[in-house]
């Protein structure tokens, strides 16, 4: 008998979908390699992706230049069995079946640190967090 094992689907939210929940989706697809489902998603969403968040992954080889904000709806909650929620910001409601952590991230800014160096930051310390996570979604 062949066991099916099922693909962990994770899910990054903050406020805008321009930031923060795009530099853990980009880290985590490229850490993941398809072993992760990943989405991200704003409770509301901006307009554009921050470009300094693309910048900070493009540094790394990651673009999510492609990518655009979009809107936490039932359909991408029900479907992932983590949500990750990054930011104080964002607010989602805990839904039977998944679990939902709140990552309140490094924010440089509140040491008077800005611009790229603020994101390189906030880029570093989501992605040791998206590293933990995705050894345990794996085992790996």
């Amino acid at each position: 008998m062949t066991e099916i094992t099922k693909t962990p689907s994770v899910l990054f939210v903050c406020s805008k979908n321009g930031g923060k929940s795009q530099l853990a989706a980009g880290l985590m697809k490229q850490l993941a390699n398809g072993t992760v489902t990943v989405h991200s998603a704003g409770t509301k969403p901006a307009e554009s992706l921050n470009p300094q968040s693309v910048d900070s992954l493009a540094e790394l080889g990651i673009d999510i230049s492609g990518e655009h904000p979009k809107p936490v709806t039932d359909d991408v909650l029900d479907a992932a069995d983590v949500v990750i929620v990054l930011g104080t910001e964002a607010k989602v409601e805990p839904r039977e079946g998944n679990r939902l952590e709140f990552w309140n991230t490094d924010e440089p800014s509140e040491r008077g640190i800005e611009g790229m160096e603020r994101m390189s930051l906030v880029r570093d310390d989501i992605k040791a967090r998206v590293q933990k996570l995705y050894a345990e979604l794996t085992g790996n």
